[in-house]
């Protein structure tokens, strides 16, 4: 796996997805996939997070398409705010971005940030490749 920089992020803008069931490995280059999960309290504060213990259930999953514009469907987001982020320009497996995503925790944590205990995994397809994000909200 490449080397990942931790970032803050202030993203301006949410981004709107139309709510789905549907899992990363069952996407296309047109689309994006966005999870959201809620984190277990205490492991989410944790510097040495237990990887079998620290996601709680997924809060929802969204997708987004070329077509999305036209639809009525109900609609998820990832909120305008400030968050850490990380990102890897490959299609990770759920192992490999729970372990970013630990990883970005600690380094979170490390730096003195306040992550929430809420996580977004988004999957992209850009410049040619896939794209694997994590976006872990920071408390005010």
């Amino acid at each position: 796996m490449e080397e990942t920089d931790l970032m803050k992020l202030d993203l301006r803008e949410p981004l709107i997805y139309e709510k789905t069931s549907v899992q990363p490995q069952n996407m296309d280059k047109n689309e994006e996939i966005l999870l959201c999960f809620d984190l277990e309290p205490a492991q989410s504060r944790s510097i040495e997070p237990d990887s079998g213990l620290l996601l709680g259930s997924l809060a929802f999953s969204g997708r987004k398409s070329g077509d999305l514009d036209g639809n009525q469907g109900e609609k998820v987001s990832l909120p305008a705010g400030n968050y850490l982020f990380m990102q890897q320009k490959q299609a990770l497996n759920s192992e490999e971005w729970l372990n970013l995503a630990i990883e970005q925790q600690k380094d979170g944590l490390w730096e003195r940030f306040k992550p929430e205990a809420r996580l977004y995994v988004r999957f992209l397809h850009e410049d040619g490749g896939f794209v694997t994000q994590l976006f872990r909200p920071l408390a005010g």
